[in-house]
C-alpha cells in the first residue's frame, strides 16, 4: 500500500469537492481530493446546470449571488469555460398559497439588488411563448439567474486545484477513516493510506456512509431524478426569444430550457422512494409526457432524443449541510444539497476552506450544522422544484 500525506483530504470528486480543493490549493493548503470513480461522475454530471437566486432563505440567497458571480468571473479563475448564460428564470404560479409564498420570496430577493418580480400571465408569455396559461394566475421573473455547464465547472476547478498543487486521486473509493484520540489520522483508500489530520465529507449521495466511518450520523437520502432532451426544435424556433430563460411550472415541477436546438425538460417524481437506483423508468417518461403536454403543447410534435437520471442528496429540510463535527476533531462536511449543489459549490468552497483555517466565511452558516436536526431549529427551503 503507497503512503502519502496531506493537511486536508476532500472526499468527493463533484463540482463542491472540487471546488472545496481548489479554494484550499489557492491558499497554499496541501490538499489531497479522493474520487471513488471518476470526477463529477455522480450528480454532478446528471445535472442541469440551472444558477438561481430565487430561495425563501436570505442564507441560501446570499450563497447563490456569491455563487452566480463566481460563475460569472470562472474563465479568469480558476480560468476554464463554463458556458455561463445569463437567461433568468420564470416560475409559473397556478395557486393562491403559492403567490404569496413567492410574494415573500421576491421581497428577500429585492432586499440583496436582485430585479425579480411577480408579472402577470400575458407578460410571461412574452417572455416564453412556450407556455400554455391553462390555469396560471401569475408568474416570478429573476432575469439575473443564468445556467452553466456542470461538467465544465467540476473540470475547472480540478485542473485549477491541480496548478496550485492539489493531489487528485480518481478510481479509488475510501475504505476506512483512521481515528486516534479523538482525532483523525489517516485515509485509507483501496491503494494507499494517507496521513492527514482534518478530512472534508463531500461525497454528495455517498457522504452517510463516510460519515460512519467517523461516528457521524449524516441525514442524507438519495432521491432519483431524470432528464430527457428533446428532438431538435428546428423550424418551432421561428419568432422565439434567442435567451429563454430555464422556466418550472411549480404546480407540476416540470421544467425546461433550450439546450443544443432542443429542450432539456424534466420534473421531480414524489412516487419515487430513496434509494440508488439510477434506470429510467418508462412510467417517468409517460408523467412527463403528460405533464409537457398540457404546459408546452409544441412538445407534441417533438420526440425524445436522448435521456438520463441522477440522484438528489436530500436533506430533511431541503437544506445543505455546512459545517465541522464537534467530534471527532477536524471532520467537516458539506453535502445534502438536495439539487443546488453545482448552485452553490463557489461560495462553498470558499465557506469549507474558511473553516479550514479557522477564518471567518462570508457567511454565517451555523444555521445549517448538522446539529440542526438534534436541537429542532430547521429551516426548511420551499422554493424546491
Amino acid at each position: 500500500m503507497q503512503e502519502s500525506s496531506a493537511e486536508v483530504v476532500v472526499i468527493g470528486g463533484g463540482v463542491v469537492g472540487a471546488s472545496i480543493a481548489f479554494h484550499l490549493a489557492e491558499a497554499d493548503v496541501d490538499v489531497t481530493l479522493v474520487e471513488k470513480s471518476e470526477l463529477g461522475a455522480g450528480s454532478t454530471s446528471k445535472a442541469a446546470g440551472g444558477l438561481r437566486t430565487i430561495f425563501s432563505d436570505d442564507l441560501n440567497i446570499e450563497i447563490a449571488l456569491r455563487s452566480i458571480e463566481a460563475y460569472r468571473n470562472f474563465s479568469l479563475r480558476p480560468g476554464h469555460d463554463v458556458d455561463f448564460k445569463v437567461h433568468g428564470y420564470l416560475i409559473l404560479i397556478s395557486k393562491e398559497d403559492d403567490l404569496k409564498n413567492f410574494q415573500e420570496i421576491v421581497k428577500c430577493q429585492n432586499k440583496f439588488g436582485i430585479s425579480s418580480r411577480i408579472i402577470s400571465v400575458e407578460e410571461a408569455l412574452i417572455i416564453n411563448p412556450m407556455i400554455s396559461p391553462d390555469g396560471l394566475i401569475a408568474a416570478l421573473y429573476s432575469p439575473q439567474d443564468a445556467q452553466c455547464s456542470p461538467e465544465g465547472a467540476v473540470m475547472g476547478y480540478a485542473q485549477g486545484a491541480r496548478r496550485r498543487g492539489a493531489k487528485i486521486i480518481q478510481g479509488e473509493g475510501v475504505r476506512e477513516i483512521e481515528i486516534a484520540a479523538e482525532s483523525i489520522g489517516a485515509v485509507i483508500t483501496e491503494r494507499r493510506r494517507i496521513s492527514t489530520s482534518t478530512i472534508v465529507i463531500a461525497a454528495g449521495v455517498w457522504s452517510p456512509q463516510i460519515g460512519e466511518m467517523v461516528g457521524l450520523t449524516i441525514p442524507v437520502l438519495p432521491y432519483k431524478r431524470e432528464i430527457v432532451i428533446t428532438d431538435p426544435l428546428g423550424q418551432h424556433w421561428s419568432g422565439l426569444p434567442e435567451t429563454l430563460p430555464m422556466t418550472i411550472d411549480f404546480s407540476s415541477t416540470l421544467s425546461w430550457r433550450p439546450e443544443g436546438g432542443a429542450l432539456l425538460i424534466g420534473f421531480s417524481d414524489e412516487r419515487v422512494d430513496a434509494g440508488f437506483d439510477t434506470t429510467r423508468d418508462p412510467r417517468y417518461i409517460e408523467k412527463l409526457a403528460e405533464l409537457a403536454l398540457h404546459r408546452i403543447p409544441i412538445t407534441s410534435e417533438l420526440g425524445i432524443g436522448k435521456g438520463w437520471a441522477g440522484l438528489y442528496d436530500t436533506s430533511p429540510d431541503n437544506n445543505a449541510l455546512i459545517g465541522e463535527a464537534r467530534s471527532p476533531r477536524r471532520v467537516l462536511y458539506a453535502t445534502g444539497f438536495s439539487g443546488h449543489g453545482v448552485m452553490q459549490a463557489p461560495a462553498v468552497g470558499e465557506i469549507i476552506r474558511d473553516l479550514c483555517l479557522g477564518q471567518q466565511p462570508f457567511v454565517d452558516t451555523s444555521p445549517l450544522s448538522i446539529d440542526r436536526f438534534k436541537e429542532e431549529r430547521t429551516r426548511r427551503e420551499s422554493a424546491v422544484f
